[in-house]
């Protein structure tokens, strides 16, 4: 058996202050939701004027990229190109910009998704987040 890195509660408060920071530093009201590699839900922060809805479409967004270990610009691009049976993956709602997984040496350890901004917006506050583990 190998051995894999999870996150640790100190890396996800790294993770949603330095997102959070980058959002405030913009003005952005978004939600931020970081989750584990299951998609499980380990922290979500809906800042002041995010809207409602945004704190179902950010966890969704860091489910798919953890499910899917890669961003979901990707999935939104496949739909955008004309993929549209794409839409019918099973237990997948999150295929907008704005989830980022978090890979470390070749896994994928959990992600971040943000909405309530522009959908390439949310991706910069996500990977703003995740580059304070310094990987």
């Amino acid at each position: 058996m190998r051995t894999k890195q999870s996150l640790t509660l100190d890396d996800v408060k790294k993770i949603a202050a330095a997102a959070e920071a980058e959002a405030l530093a913009h003005k952005w009201a978004v939600t931020i939701a970081i989750v584990d590699d299951g998609g499980h839900l380990l922290w979500l922060q809906r800042l002041d004027g995010a809207a409602a809805t945004s704190a179902m479409i950010g966890p969704a967004k860091a489910r798919t990229a953890a499910l899917g270990q890669r961003e979901t610009k990707i999935y939104e691009d496949v739909i955008n190109n004309g993929r549209y049976s794409f839409l019918s993956a099973p237990d997948l709602d999150g295929l907008l910009e704005g989830g980022v997984p978090i890979m470390v040496g070749g896994d994928c350890v959990g992600a971040v998704g943000v909405s309530g901004v522009k959908s390439n917006e949310d991706a910069q506050i996500a990977k703003a987040g995740i580059a304070a583990l310094g990987l």
